[in-house]
């Protein structure tokens, strides 16, 4: 059987059945579990490229989100873009949250991160602009005994429809279950452009929805629009966020449909 056909049956498995993605697939590591080859980070404040104070690194085959160097947060958020852009595709990544929370860290970020989908190129933002017009996939662990879902959407500099009504709040929760401490928690996207996407957890569909597009109102996302960029949002880079609580990804793998 050719790649072709069997994609083919892939991409209709999932459509058949959204509560599992492919298992049997030779997927694409993103992380090559040696250093950030790949990935080019952007803080608030700081050129491109620039990995402040060493908050993204590599340790014992992991993608480790640390704050081990810094003394309080001053704003300064971070994000670390994949190289390449993305539209149809798979995602599967396995996180989990530790540690402390950096000194000053927004309340909302305590055990909070996030996969940046369709994002604009870390190029393309200006020197202070806190996050990339993107969807994001916000991650977040639980504090040890109240309800905090995880696999929501956030959508700085974007909207979505959820039913066919569009959606312009910030964030929206998912129904997932809430996962306390340092556990590992495996999160699976499917990425059809900007006609679906679907949120899994543990294998559990917990969103789905669509129509994504950049907003028209919000300065960020308005400058790309003038600088000719199309509303309607189907493909972009894939970033992992830095916003105050120590995180690890042992996994972050694409497969393309």
């Amino acid at each position: 059987m050719n790649l072709y056909t069997r994609i083919l049956l892939l991409s209709a498995f999932c459509l058949l059945a959204p509560g599992s993605l492919a298992q049997d697939e030779e997927w694409i590591s993103l992380f090559n579990g040696r250093d950030l080859e790949g990935w080019t980070p952007k803080f608030a404040g700081y050129p491109v490229g620039v990995n402040h104070l060493d908050t993204f690194i590599v340790e014992d085959g992991l993608l480790t989100i640390t704050y081990d160097n810094w003394t309080d947060f001053q704003g300064e958020f971070g994000h670390l873009f994949h190289e390449q852009s993305f539209s149809h595709y798979l995602l599967r990544v396995e996180y989990r949250f530790v540690g402390e929370q950096v000194i000053n860290g927004p309340g909302w970020a305590f055990r909070n991160n996030g996969m940046m989908l369709h994002s604009q190129t870390p190029e393309s933002m200006t020197l202070d602009q806190e996050f990339p017009a993107s969807i994001e996939v916000q991650i977040l662990g639980g504090n040890g005994s109240d309800e905090r879902t995880t696999a929501n959407i956030c959508t700085p500099g974007t909207h979505f429809r959820l039913d066919g009504e569009l959606i312009t709040e910030h964030c929206t929760n998912s129904s997932s279950a809430t996962f306390h401490g340092d556990q590992w928690v495996s999160l699976e996207v499917e990425v059809r452009g900007g006609e679906l996407i679907r949120h899994l957890v543990n294998g559990e569909v917990v969103f789905e929805y669509s129509g994504t597009r950049l907003d028209e109102s919000d300065p960020d996302a308005r400058r790309l629009l003038d600088a000719g960029a199309p509303l309607a949002l189907s493909e972009g880079l894939i970033a992992i966020q830095a916003e105050s609580h120590p995180t690890q990804f042992r996994r972050i793998d694409i497969l393309p449909l």
